[in-house]
């Protein structure tokens, strides 16, 4: 009966991880995350659940003949942004999977 004794205490240690892995869930899908571009005209704002939420441009870029520059830098921001996110995302669930080699 010893085994059954580790097993509840080894449940209630997963119970407990998976509740704060939510918690931390739920925070990074709440925190929002900034992308730049073009010296700070192109600013891109996404939720940690990697939806867009907010594009600011600033009036010197936007420029009718040129598209492509305002289009390519709306692109770089919006990455740059991601790539927050996902360094945010494996800083804080990484705790949670460290040697278990799981994808989250």
């Amino acid at each position: 009966m010893r085994g059954m004794g580790n097993m509840q205490g080894m449940m209630k240690k997963m119970q407990k991880m998976q509740k704060e892995m939510m918690e931390a869930q739920e925070a990074l899908n709440a925190e929002q995350f900034e992308g730049v571009a073009g010296g700070g005209m192109v600013k891109v704002i996404v939720t940690g659940q990697r939806e867009v939420v907010e594009v600011n441009l600033d009036s010197s870029v936007v420029d009718p003949d040129d598209i492509e520059m305002l289009q390519d830098l709306i692109v770089v921001a919006t990455n740059e942004a991601l790539k927050k996110v996902d360094e945010k995302t494996n800083a804080t669930m990484g705790k949670f999977t460290q040697g278990m080699n799981l994808p989250f």
